[in-house]
């Protein structure tokens, strides 16, 4: 899942950043409307998390801007406003949610990820293929119902396959949905994410799921 948190608190988009990162997130940052435009012209997310109180334009300018331009991203707004005429104000600007300051990260990651869900034709919280089923609300992975532990990362690149079984996914798509879009060699390190997820599943008795089509990308198809 990508994310961009737009947050002109240096140190609280940092915090975010980390946080999110470490829970298997790709997520990119900006402070202000231009670095928000610039972002989203050069890569696909799934949420933006948008301050209100951003130098120049504030955020529900910029989300109403965003809405006009066709930009359909769901949009999680962040303030320290609690009064009901202010929440009103941003859904009505464009947002999808919304969420007071101060805040549990718990929260956040809940919203985050139910706005994602919210936008994707399976909307479960639990995804389920194979003798694989992946709980994203819990972060866990169950192969024939005994517990499976998955890196941050893994875990991301695991759940991007299975809400995208049979299809063909390439080395690029991977990679801007799990990491990132700044590293470098990132082909290598996709084939080495791949290479840990085949190993741990085959060992937990899923066989082999994911399909190499040589030189385009890889395709999960679990068994059953």
């Amino acid at each position: 899942m990508r994310v961009l948190v737009v947050e002109d608190d240096a140190g609280l988009a940092e915090s975010l950043h980390r946080g999110l990162e470490e829970l298997g997130m790709a997520i990119d940052t900006a402070s202000d409307e231009p670095e928000t435009l610039a972002a989203i012209s050069g890569a696909s997310y799934d949420v933006l998390v948008l301050d209100v109180m951003l130098p120049g334009r504030d955020g529900m300018a910029i989300a109403t801007g965003l809405r006009r331009r066709g930009v359909r991203v769901p949009i999680l707004m962040l303030t320290a406003r609690a009064g009901v005429e202010d929440r009103v104000k941003g859904l009505e600007a464009g947002a999808d949610d919304y969420l007071v300051k101060p805040f549990a990260a718990a929260e956040l990651v809940a919203r985050i990820r139910a706005l994602a869900r919210r936008h994707l034709p399976e909307r479960t919280a639990v995804l389920n293929g194979g003798p694989i089923e992946l709980d994203t609300g819990a972060h866990r992975v169950l192969v024939h119902g005994s517990e499976v532990a998955f890196t941050g990362k893994e875990f991301a690149m695991l759940e991007l396959f299975m809400l995208h079984r049979g299809q063909l996914l390439s080395r690029e798509r991977i990679l801007d949905s799990v990491w990132d879009f700044d590293l470098e060699d990132g082909r290598n390190l996709v084939e080495v994410y791949i290479g840990r997820l085949r190993r741990k599943l085959f060992a937990a008795g899923a066989g082999d799921p994911i399909t190499t089509v040589r030189g385009v990308g890889y395709r999960f198809q679990p068994a059953g």
